[in-house]
């Protein structure tokens, strides 16, 4: 189990100390974020006239819209790759099936080349038979 890492954020200008079982660097990352959300906001006309709940609810809000985009765009990426590792998965069929199509033609015309050296020896067997009699 990993220890519960403890450091110092900066956000909206003053200092948290944020404690998880996340890295420094992870943390200082989420910190960074909500730093550049808040930005974006401060430079929305009328948003420094909201109260400060209504700019929190407001941040809220476009966090989760971030992390619900965020996790249909996960979905669509793991059906996507759902889809093409079935894709994968027909495509060798395909590929063993035309593999024991040639091996199955290889075969038999081996076979053929054979019956096809045999009936030639024959041929001369039966010419040399007419030639001395």
């Amino acid at each position: 189990m990993s220890s519960k890492n403890r450091t110092q954020v900066i956000i909206a200008g003053k200092i948290y100390t944020l404690s998880g079982y996340e890295s420094e660097e992870y943390l200082q990352r989420v910190a960074a974020y909500l730093n550049g959300k808040i930005s974006d906001f401060r430079n929305v006309d009328g948003y420094q006239r909201l109260s400060p709940d209504m700019r929190g609810i407001l941040l809220n809000l476009n966090t989760a819209d971030d992390y619900f985009k965020m996790k249909n765009k996960v979905e669509e990426l793991e059906q996507d790759l759902s889809e093409k590792d079935r894709d994968i998965y027909e495509l060798r069929h395909e590929l063993i099936t035309a593999q024991i199509r040639l091996e199955n033609s290889e075969k038999q015309n081996q076979t053929l080349e054979d019956r096809n050296a045999e009936l030639q020896k024959e041929i001369i067997r039966l010419e040399t038979q007419i030639k001395n009699k």
